[in-house]
């Protein structure tokens, strides 16, 4: 069986709920303190034993290209001024033995098509899909190691879940499972796309955290576009599903919706709190505020 090693970052998307914010800087690029969005998802994919990062961009991510680049100026200054830590964080964005891999989603068709991307990339292995959107905080793990681990014993794809309240199904993929004693990880009988509360029973929503056997290119090959122009990633795992068993898991962790305006905040201070140059400072400003 072979290991996870390739995982893919769907960044092409417009990120429109942040505008003006985001209409020349990419929302992955949208900062929790001091690092970007994306950093964390590549962060969790390397402390999760990726080597290869497959970023499926747009035209206006240059950005986050030049943010995993090589910055030989910058870093001849930082040299010449002795900041050796500044030097040291930015030298180490990307640990040796990691490559990076960009290829460019010509339209935006889709997290399924996103994904479709990076199938000359990938081949016949097995690859994590990480949303930057999604920051989940465990602490130690990553959410990615957790999920690649349970790959390496069930040698099956599986999906982070997370249980939501009833009223927010319509938001979200929600996947019905079959009961068994690990309740934590259960079998998939089925996934729908943002149904309504009094369409499901299941309150197990689809998070940012995949790992796929290859055979999902396919799938998504056969997948029709929905209404929108788009083709959805949950359409070929539906398709998935009838040829083999699929794995729902409830991750260990705090999961911050940073594609949304809340969301994004809740991290942002969440994040500053545990800051240990700033979270005492910070935390007495919290109280003050009226």
């Amino acid at each position: 069986m072979k290991k996870v090693t390739k995982a893919v970052f769907p960044v092409a998307g417009m990120g429109t709920r942040f505008l003006p914010a985001t209409k020349a800087n990419p929302k992955e690029m949208l900062p929790i303190v001091d690092k970007p969005l994306i950093q964390y998802a590549v962060e969790e994919a390397i402390n999760a034993g990726i080597t290869e990062l497959i970023f499926i961009t747009g035209r206006t991510k240059r950005s986050i290209t030049d943010h995993f680049d090589k910055a030989y100026e910058l870093e001849t200054e930082l040299q010449r001024k002795n900041k050796n830590h500044e030097l040291k964080i930015i030298k180490n964005i990307i640990p040796n033995g990691v490559t990076c891999i960009y290829i460019r989603q010509a339209e935006p068709l889709g997290l399924g098509h996103a994904v479709l991307c990076a199938k000359s990339v990938i081949g016949d292995n097995p690859f994590a899909v990480l949303l930057p959107d999604d920051l989940i905080d465990d602490g130690e793990r990553g959410v990615t190691k957790q999920l690649t681990e349970l790959y390496n014993e069930a040698d099956r794809s599986i999906i982070a879940v997370e249980d939501i309240p009833a009223e927010d199904t319509l938001k979200y993929g929600i996947v019905e499972t079959i009961s068994s004693e690990n309740k934590s990880l259960q079998k998939i009988n089925g996934i729908v796309e943002k149904p309504k509360p009094e369409e499901t029973s299941s309150t197990l929503a689809v998070v940012g955290r995949y790992i796929f056997n290859p055979k999902i290119f396919s799938l998504i090959e056969k997948t029709k576009a929905d209404k929108n122009g788009e083709i959805q990633l949950t359409d070929a795992i539906s398709m998935l599903l009838k040829d083999e068993e699929v794995y729902a898991y409830e991750f260990e962790g705090m999961r911050y919706d940073c594609g949304s305006k809340f969301g994004y905040m809740k991290a942002s201070i969440q994040y500053a709190l545990r800051d240990k140059d700033m979270k005492d400072n910070f935390y007495e400003y919290i109280k003050s505020i009226k």
